[in-house]
């Protein structure tokens, strides 16, 4: 195997052996690729810092088998995001989304789209609504860009546009979990949404969080938790397999004197 260089973000690190990590690297080259980092767990390492959430110049080769690194440079850490359980289990959720979606082969802008959303949370990191709402819009913004988009402009049955009638209480739509969104309620629905609920949830393709003129986020945390349900489940449905920091991250947002006090332990 030739020497190559790659430089993506460290997804996830695991033991390997008694003294490497076994690191999986999201790269636009690559996709996912996991790669050995040998000594890393030793204290003095100069590949110690192969770290879950850093942006990593790797020089990576070997003669057979799984690549080893040779040499290691941080260009970017977002460690800071685990001082708190909310934004910890946020980032690990796009994560682990990523890994989901790069397996097979490299999806274009999705290292770009992962590290603005990073980016995002570190400065939201003490509104925990507002840390909802963005893990919520980058879940969204990951799953286009893998090819899992919502199907958020017309009702999988009839291919009627999905107008939301705003203040028509009454309106509801279905998401029926294989299919997409479907106007009124319909047999086999994982849930259903107001007006209001798939309004905002229209809104999660642009660029930024929805905000009124005020600049006050839109919707109150009840109607972003059922977002995340939206989101969870689609996920789960289309690629065949959950997202445990997403519920980590309701947890988090439920019961935040519980997340808090994790937060305070992991810090002492």
């Amino acid at each position: 195997m030739s020497e190559r260089t790659l430089v993506g973000l460290a997804l996830k690190v695991g033991p390997l052996g008694e003294h490497d990590r076994l690191l999986s690297l999201l790269s636009d080259a690559e996709g996912v690729t996991r790669v050995a980092v040998p000594g890393a767990r030793r204290p003095k390492s100069s590949l110690a810092a192969a770290a879950p959430l850093t942006l990593l110049e790797l020089q990576v080769g070997g003669r057979s088998g799984i690549a080893r690194v040779r040499q290691l440079r941080v260009l970017r850490s977002h460690a800071g995001l685990g001082r708190q359980l909310e934004t910890l289990s946020a980032a690990q959720a796009l994560c682990d989304l990523c890994l989901q979606l790069a397996r097979e082969d490299p999806v274009d802008g999705l290292l770009a789209t992962l590290q603005l959303h990073l980016e995002r949370l570190e400065q939201l990191s003490d509104c925990l609504d507002e840390v909802l709402a963005s893990s919520v819009q980058g879940a969204s913004h990951l799953l286009t860009l893998g090819g899992y988009s919502l199907p958020l402009q017309s009702c999988c049955l009839s291919g009627a546009p999905l107008e939301p009638p705003i203040g028509e209480w009454e309106w509801r739509c279905s998401l029926l979990p294989m299919d997409g969104f479907a106007i009124d309620l319909q047999p086999g629905a994982a849930m259903t949404l107001n007006p209001s609920e798939l309004a905002l949830l229209q809104r999660l393709p642009s660029a930024d969080l929805p905000r009124r003129r005020d600049g006050v986020l839109m919707g109150p945390q009840a109607v972003w938790l059922r977002l995340l349900d939206v989101v969870e489940i689609w996920i789960r449905t289309h690629l065949q397999r959950g997202n445990p920091a997403l519920a980590m991250l309701r947890e988090c947002v439920t019961a935040p004197q519980v997340s808090q006090h994790g937060a305070d332990a992991r810090n002492s």
